[in-house]
């Protein structure tokens, strides 16, 4: 076998075994961090965990979680309780920052007041004109001295971080026809996934 098919043979199979990364890597590391989840909180109790089956911890915690959370949101006693609990920490010294930093954030994300629901483009450069997908988390600064501004959540590409931005209500598109899902996904991910043409969802803004 001469040089040229050594080299021949040697690609494809370089060719074939990154080919094979693409297909288990996103199955492997989904289920590493699935594993890891639920052993992270079958430690919790290991004892448990031990004398059943692996996952029995985290199965009790989804259960309970899910129960707490109807029984809070569907029944008067429990929406009162709940809501004695919240006044109680949110009133706590030093407890009250903790908490309520981290009621914002996760309500920003589930629950009925989430606030990144509206997908939004701002123009970030007029000449060429640049745009950038956001999110409106506030529609009125006035309370702060701006009245024709808004606050935009810009999310960081392949990070759970962003930064939010003061800017001009005539320098934003409400994104009507494209889903919060669509955009964070587009955003997250720079750009290679979430607006397809096969969509049918995304429109440049006029």
């Amino acid at each position: 076998m001469n040089r040229q098919r050594y080299e021949q043979l040697f690609n494809t199979l370089a060719k074939s075994f990154f080919q094979g990364l693409l297909i288990i890597g996103p199955f492997a590391v989904t289920i590493w961090i699935i594993w890891y989840i639920v052993s992270s909180i079958d430690n919790m109790i290991p004892s448990l965990s031990a004398q059943f089956y692996p996952g029995i911890t985290f199965l009790i915690v989804i259960v309970s979680t899910t129960l707490i959370g109807y029984l809070g949101s569907k029944f008067i006693l429990g929406r009162v309780i709940v809501d004695s609990f919240d006044y109680l920490l949110e009133h706590t010294p030093g407890i009250k920052f903790i908490y309520t930093s981290l009621k914002d954030v996760m309500t920003s994300f589930v629950g009925d007041k989430k606030k990144f629901n509206q997908p939004v483009l701002i123009k970030t450069v007029t000449e060429p004109e640049m745009w950038r997908v956001g999110f409106l988390t506030q529609s009125d600064l006035s309370s702060v001295g701006f009245p024709e501004y808004v606050s935009v959540y810009l999310p960081h590409s392949y990070a759970v971080s962003g930064w939010v931005v003061f800017v001009l209500a005539e320098n934003i598109v409400v994104l009507e026809n494209v889903t919060a899902a669509q955009a964070m996904k587009f955003a997250v991910s720079g750009g290679v996934a979430g607006f397809h043409s096969d969509d049918n969802v995304f429109k440049a803004p006029e």
